[in-house]
Parts: C-alpha cells; structure tokens; sequence
C-alpha cells in the first residue's frame, strides 16, 4: 500500500503542490500519490485529513492557523510562530511542521545586501517570514488593512501599521503575503500606497505564484527586481517532501525532480 498525501485549502485548485511531489514520487519510484483537498471550514482539518487516511499533508491559505491547532505536536520553527504548513500522521498523531520561512530564505538567497524589509499583510505566511527575518537580524515593517491581525506582531521588534497610519520608508525589499490578486485584481493596499512602496524599495517579492498579480505587474513596470512565489513554493516543498518521505530521499534528487515540475 502506498503513502497518501494531499493539501488542504481555499482555494486549492491552482495548487501546483500535486504536481511538484508527484514528479518526486513517479520519478524515483517512491510509491506515494499526492491530492488536492479543497476545505471550506479550517476547524474540519483533523478530521477530514484523518477520514481521507492520510499519511502527510500541506496546508495553504486559509488554513495554516488551524493546522497549527490540529496538532497533537508541533516542532521546529512552527513551535514559535504558531502556523503550520506540513503535517505528519506519525502513528495515528497528528505532527506539524513550518517550511514556508526556509522555503522564502532560499527564494531570495540572489537578492543581495537586505536590510529593510516590508511584508504587507498578516495571515500565517506573514508571521512565518517575519519571524525568521528578525531571526537574520533584519528590520522588519508590516502593513496590514486592519488593526487586530497586528496584535501577534505588536509583540515583536516590528515596526506595524495599518492602511491608515502607515508612513513609508525606504525599503530594500517589499514582501506581499496577502491574497491580493490571486482570485481578483486587487493590489495588497490601496494603489496610490502601493506606488509609493515600490518607488522606495529595490527588490519586490510576491508569496502568490502561477499568475501575475497587479502588484507584481507594477513593480515590474517600475522596472524593479521581481520574484513570484515560484521559488518560495519549490524551497517549502523540496523540505516538506524531505519529511513525507522520512528523508529516504535525496534532497538534490527532489530539487531536481520538482525543478522539473515547473515545465509541464
């Protein structure tokens, strides 16, 4: 019998996470399968991954605070920030793990010399980036619509704002996290903010993949240094595979695999 994966979230038909971990699965012959799960309610997430007979799972938007509640453990960088993204049936318990914060690391590792860094929105993804940024002795900002998502960062040596109190600075690299863009063609902020942002700033990265978003589309016009999630999505997938597959496999032989992935 082989493992059985999958990855929960809302919306998740755009998910290329099948993609990636099959190609891994097929091509070095690990007899595992990997789904998609789309989850309306994030409180159903135990339940459901265990009724599906689940060995492993990721979770993406909304869901990554709820995986992180789903937990019967939680390890590593996840313990910190509250947000889980990979998840292991370790012998009927539910384990979690965070992969996103690495994954990002690697995804800008060709930006040089950050300093200043600006991550719009305040979701999961968010509290990942930012905490591994002051782990990398960085200077974070944030700039969220509403006040009560910030209360978790208000905790932190992070400078915070909301659309309504936020004075920009110059920025190194500005970080959009939100969902903007990705269903619609909103901006993370209002426009005439956004404009400001990416005229001081060098490197613009965005966590949403497989589309440019409006965001993207205008640091590009500015002629800035861009990145979709892409990379992000390869770095976090490459170490969540490494724990699906109990690190059977060779982390070169996944990167390559799932490198490959990105052509089909």
């Amino acid at each position: 019998m082989g493992k059985l994966f999958s990855i929960f979230g809302n919306p998740v038909s755009h998910s290329r996470s099948p993609l990636m971990h099959n190609s891994v699965f097929k091509n070095l012959n690990y007899n595992a399968c990997y789904a998609r799960t789309l989850l309306q309610d994030g409180t159903k997430l135990k339940e459901t991954f265990f009724a599906l007979k689940l060995n492993g799972a990721n979770v993406t938007v909304p869901h990554k605070e709820h995986a992180y509640e789903a937990c019967d453990e939680v390890r590593g960088f996840a313990k910190k920030i509250g947000v889980v993204n990979t998840l292991i049936n370790e012998k009927g318990k539910l384990i979690g793990y965070n992969t996103d914060a690495d994954g990002f690391m690697y995804a800008i590792n060709e930006f040089k010399n950050i300093r200043n860094i600006l991550v719009l929105g305040a979701g999961g993804t968010a509290k990942a980036l930012v905490q591994k940024f002051l782990e990398e002795g960085l200077h974070v900002s944030i700039l969220n619509r509403s006040k009560e998502r910030l209360a978790y960062f208000e905790t932190l040596d992070v400078q915070c704002y909301t659309w309504n109190s936020f004075i920009t600075e110059k920025y190194d690299l500005v970080v959009n996290t939100t969902s903007a863009g990705l269903k619609d063609e909103n901006f993370p902020a209002p426009k005439k903010t956004i404009e400001t942002i990416l005229d001081n700033t060098r490197y613009v990265a965005d966590a949403i993949y497989g589309k440019s978003t409006p965001f993207l589309q205008l640091a590009k016009e500015k002629q800035l240094t861009c990145k979709d999630g892409s990379d992000m999505l390869l770095g976090q997938g490459v170490l969540a595979n490494e724990l699906f597959c109990n690190f059977e496999l060779d982390k070169k032989a996944i990167k390559k695999e799932m490198q490959k992935s990105f052509l089909y």
